[in-house]
């Protein structure tokens, strides 16, 4: 939008428009007239042109007040076209008048050809102030209107990115502490390894809070940890394998993605030291990250509150329109995520 305070640009616009008309438009006349004639030509041109910026700026000040915003700009544009034969004319005419009064002009009537060539200038200058005013308001309200849509989408996402972050925090919490709950009756020493293990995992809970995106080295390192946890209870019953490619290392996805993919596979599968659970975390050559681990179903199917997988899908749609991919096939199930730029 053109600033209200736009004191710098009524005085070089109606000096611009000026020298832009008298080179382009009366260049010949500049060359062969005397210097009286050239002074009236100037106090001419450039008194008419800044009370006609004014005007034209005062105008377009009161139809964007009186009928302000987009959705309304073809009415100022209807108003500013029946407006705009007036003006014209009436600058063509005041110049005149100027002329006339400084004895440059001797009859009272201009002539055609004068006229008509007066009239095709002041309809270029009245272009002029209708493109920066009107155009300029136009402009500063679609960039008004579209930074509004963005922070609302962002708003928007942002909210429904929060919530699905506290949902896998309260998700991991509740799994956590049902463990924590069964180990300390079967063993209270690894009992005490498990919360001493669980206490370093919040506190990256913690930090990765406050964050939308971590690297893909940070959650490999929160893996490893996590783990720990599981060997903690679960011995040799379940490995995690890391073949990550050191170049993937740096890339971005959502905190506890990983976390959440492993503890659904110890949640959802048989786990003994007789039948481990091998988990493999590894990249593909498509670019993605793969997430994979033999299936041996449980008889008795887990508990589950839907979290899991469908909050990663629904975060990475947040993220990304690259889907995701689940397989099972091969007595092996498989997720792959598209690797963030």
């Amino acid at each position: 939008m053109i600033p209200v305070n736009d004191s710098r640009l009524r005085w070089i616009g109606p000096v611009g428009l000026f020298l832009f008309g008298n080179i382009f438009f009366r260049l010949s006349f500049w060359l062969q007239a005397s210097p009286l004639s050239l002074i009236h030509s100037m106090v001419v041109g450039l008194g008419a042109g800044f009370l006609f910026w004014q005007l034209n700026r005062g105008i377009a000040r009161y139809l964007q007040q009186r009928f302000p915003g987009l959705e309304r700009t073809s009415r100022r544009l209807r108003m500013l076209f029946v407006l705009t034969p007036l003006l014209v004319n009436g600058a063509v005419f005041f110049r005149f008048g100027l002329h006339f009064l400084l004895g440059s002009r001797q009859t009272i009537w201009l002539g055609l050809v004068d006229y008509i060539t007066s009239l095709g200038i002041q309809l270029f200058y009245q272009v002029v102030y209708i493109s920066i005013y009107e155009g300029g308001y136009v402009l500063s309200q679609w960039k008004h209107i579209y930074l509004e849509k963005e922070e609302l989408i962002k708003l928007q996402w942002q909210t429904r990115f929060n919530s699905l972050k506290g949902q896998v925090n309260s998700h991991f919490l509740f799994n956590s502490l049902n463990a924590l709950s069964a180990l300390i009756e079967e063993s209270p020493v690894q009992a005490s390894r498990f919360v001493d293990e669980l206490s370093k995992m919040y506190r990256y809970l913690l930090q990765a809070n406050d964050q939308e995106l971590v690297s893909l080295r940070t959650e490999l390192a929160f893996i490893e940890s996590y783990t720990h946890l599981l060997q903690t209870r679960h011995g040799t019953g379940v490995n995690v394998r890391m073949m990550v490619s050191e170049d993937h290392l740096a890339s971005p996805l959502p905190p506890l993605t990983l976390q959440l993919l492993v503890e659904n596979a110890v949640k959802h599968n048989v786990v003994l030291a007789t039948r481990p659970l091998l988990i493999e975390i590894g990249t593909t050559q498509a670019g993605q990250l793969r997430i994979r681990n033999n299936i041996q179903r449980k008889q008795i199917h887990a508990l589950s509150n839907g979290v899991g997988l469908a909050n990663i899908m629904a975060k990475y749609r947040i993220l990304t329109p690259t889907d995701i991919v689940v397989q099972e096939e091969d007595e092996h199930f498989t997720v792959l995520l598209p690797l963030l730029k």
